[in-house]
């Protein structure tokens, strides 16, 4: 065959070998979409939307933008997000957190009634006959344990402090019972100081939407704290716990019902269908009592209902 012919056979040949090229090309992968805004928060799927999927290669000003803006968002679903522990002083509050480890905060509001009544200040509680301590303290879970705590921290303060809780983080980590996250609570509620709130469901939240890979809550705290103004911190642990408690649960979060949906890096893990999402929420958001028996009058505003004391119902 002559070389001319050669070259014409080639250019022949070449539009079938592009056809079946694109025969064999591999589909597009389907691209998990979530509403575009949660005022399909409950109601209805608004516009689908490609979810935020970040890779390791996000930018630390990536990181930082849309973690605020969950923020802002989570801010304007929960205007009213507040402790959920009920307390009057810093003393009710501080013991409250103590009691509240592995159980509820409602627990904890329909147990303090009894035990403030019964000892109203650092000096009674110090002076509490443990047995009888430990009676009213039974609903709580661990009471032998807690029931130390509680009066070991009445007599510190009542022996260091001058029955008075201190403002300070380096004197609350010192009272028996009182780690961090308990010294962050009282002074971001109890004194205006802010602090970061780490308990299970800020550990929870903060991995899933990759806002930090870290399980110790030390190194927690301390990768958050970095993302956001320190004047943030105190509302910014409301509004992660309150969302962890009431839609992004740890076995079946309410992904079609989730206001962040679209920022989410996990959406997709728990239900997307709305319907069937709403059907997972708790507190307020599904209609049920919150665990505060005397809530700020602002939550009562936004329809949130006080919980029953202990033994109603």
């Amino acid at each position: 065959m002559k070389k001319g012919a050669v070259k014409k056979a080639a250019v022949k040949r070449a539009p079938a070998a592009t056809k079946a090229a694109v025969k064999k090309a591999p589909a597009a992968k389907k691209v998990t979409v979530a509403p575009k805004k949660a005022t399909a928060r409950v109601k209805g799927a608004a516009p689908a939307k490609a979810v935020v999927h970040p890779s390791g290669g996000e930018s630390r000003t990536a990181l930082v933008r849309r973690a605020r803006r969950i923020n802002r968002e989570l801010a304007e679903v929960y205007p009213y997000a507040h402790p959920e522990l009920d307390f009057d002083n810093p003393f009710q509050l501080v013991v409250a957190t103590v009691l509240s480890a592995q159980t509820t905060d409602l627990r904890v509001n329909q147990t303090t009634p009894a035990l403030f009544a019964k000892y109203p200040t650092p000096e009674d509680l110090a002076a509490a006959n443990p047995e009888e301590v430990e009676e009213i303290l039974r609903p709580c879970g661990f009471f032998r344990a807690k029931t130390k705590s509680v009066i070991g921290l009445s007599k510190a303060l009542v022996e260091d402090f001058g029955g008075e809780v201190p403002g300070r983080l380096e004197d609350l980590v010192k009272l028996p019972g009182v780690g961090r996250k308990t010294a962050f609570v009282v002074l971001g509620n109890a004194f205006g100081r802010p602090g970061i709130t780490v308990d299970t469901h800020f550990q929870r939240l903060v991995r899933r939407w990759q806002w930090t890979a870290e399980t110790d809550p030390d190194k927690i705290e301390a990768a958050i704290g970095a993302l956001f103004p320190k004047s943030d911190w105190t509302d910014l642990s409301h509004h992660v716990i309150w969302h962890g408690r009431r839609i992004c649960h740890a076995r079946k979060p309410a992904c079609g019902a989730c206001p962040i949906a679209p920022l989410c890096p996990a959406y997709g893990e728990g239900e997307t269908d709305p319907e069937k999402a709403k059907k997972l929420l708790k507190y307020e958001k599904g209609g049920f009592p919150g665990q505060r028996l005397r809530p700020p009058q602002a939550y009562l505003d936004a329809g949130g209902k006080p919980a029953p004391p202990l033994g109603a119902g």
